[in-house]
């Protein structure tokens, strides 16, 4: 399983909030450090503060920090929260799946207990983990 860069992009704003927690940061800021657009890092942000992972100050002085604890964000969640689907295989998305054999096929089963224990696997752990 491959996560999406817009997943990537999250996890690396809310590391970089959460070692920089001592002040507001900016997405020019992290961009900057990271070396990745800025103009994808706006969406991202956005999305991450209409979850309630982040806090967003308008103005001069304004700037962006966690809006919970390190220790509040669950890495599974944050997962589920940003991916767009778990299709491991075509036969995941009933709209484009074409697979003749997915009547007889036991690999759909295999694939979904292995996702299910993926993030079974995130769950156990907090963005306060990764920080170290």
């Amino acid at each position: 399983m491959q996560l999406t860069q817009y997943t990537d992009y999250s996890l690396r704003v809310l590391i970089y909030l959460g070692r920089h927690q001592e002040k507001l940061a900016t997405i020019t800021e992290i961009a900057e450090f990271y070396r990745i657009s800025r103009n994808h890092l706006v969406k991202v942000v956005h999305h991450l503060g209409q979850c309630g992972y982040i806090e967003t100050l308008r103005g001069k002085n304004g700037g962006i920090r966690l809006a919970r604890g390190p220790q509040d964000i669950q890495l599974g969640q944050l997962v589920r929260d940003t991916e767009p689907n778990f299709n491991l295989a075509e036969c995941f998305d009933k709209e484009k799946n074409r697979c003749v054999i997915v009547r007889d096929c036991k690999l759909q089963s295999v694939l979904h207990q292995a996702k299910h224990n993926f993030l079974a696997t995130l769950n156990n752990y907090t963005l306060a983990d990764v920080l170290a």
